[in-house]
């Protein structure tokens, strides 16, 4: 029986049977925490603990999925292109509100994570929460971080933004899909693009392109701002 556990398909097809599960739950129950990604995450955690299955073994096949999402962001760009007429008419507001965001991004986490008396390591390596896993990753080696806290925290932010997202944004008072999209594309990387995508395709592509600018701007200023925050607070 383990032996089906080692095989590439059965990661694959546990993934996807979650995930499409998961879908039709959310489009049954219009409720928030029956999100697809929040349910999917659950639900797979909950099935490796029942059967006693090593995340290795699951991630066998579950690595392949996670190929995928290399060629899935380069897509973005055929969705940006579409969409460049459009966009380019908001850029200045746009790129304005993606940098001002990210930055009070990483100081608002810095600084609620000294108030609540985190460790250096810890301020270090949640700072770049806000960006997809790879970059994230580098960040934190650079800025004396924990690689693997840094993963775990961009992916929660991820599924966070994903499932609360839109409807926090909406209880704010901010009703505007491409706004919501370009807040989830700042806050919540590829994860909250793809819940974007679900308000619409000029969403999608401001989401996308704002993950794109967020994750260009945090790898430049996060180590400098990290530091300056330690350095005024201890």
């Amino acid at each position: 029986m383990s032996e089906i556990y080692l095989q590439p398909l059965f990661g694959i097809f546990i993934t996807l049977l979650a995930f499409q599960l998961s879908k039709l739950i959310g489009r049954r129950w219009k409720f928030v925490l029956f999100n697809p990604v929040l349910l999917s995450v659950v639900s797979i955690i909950c099935f490796l603990v029942i059967f006693e299955i090593d995340f290795e073994a699951y991630n066998i096949g579950g690595q392949y999925l996670g190929f995928l999402l290399g060629p899935t962001v380069v897509a973005l760009g055929v969705l940006f292109y579409e969409k460049y007429e459009q966009i380019k008419a908001n850029m200045l507001p746009f790129v304005s509100a993606v940098v001002i965001g990210g930055t009070i991004s990483i100081i608002s986490v810095c600084a609620i994570a000294l108030v609540l008396g985190a460790s250096e390591p810890i301020i270090r390596s949640i700072a770049p929460k806000s960006v997809t896993t790879p970059i994230a990753l580098e960040i934190a080696k650079i800025i004396g971080g924990v690689p693997y806290i840094s993963a775990g925290i961009v992916i929660a932010v991820g599924i966070f933004g994903n499932a609360f997202g839109p409807a926090i944004l909406r209880s704010m008072g901010i009703n505007n899909k491409n706004a919501i999209g370009a807040a989830l594309g700042t806050a919540a990387h590829g994860i909250g693009t793809a819940r974007a995508l679900d308000e619409g395709k000029l969403p999608g592509a401001y989401a996308g392109l704002a993950m794109c600018v967020n994750g260009l701007l945090t790898a430049l200023i996060t180590p400098y701002i990290v530091n300056l925050v330690l350095l005024l607070y201890l």
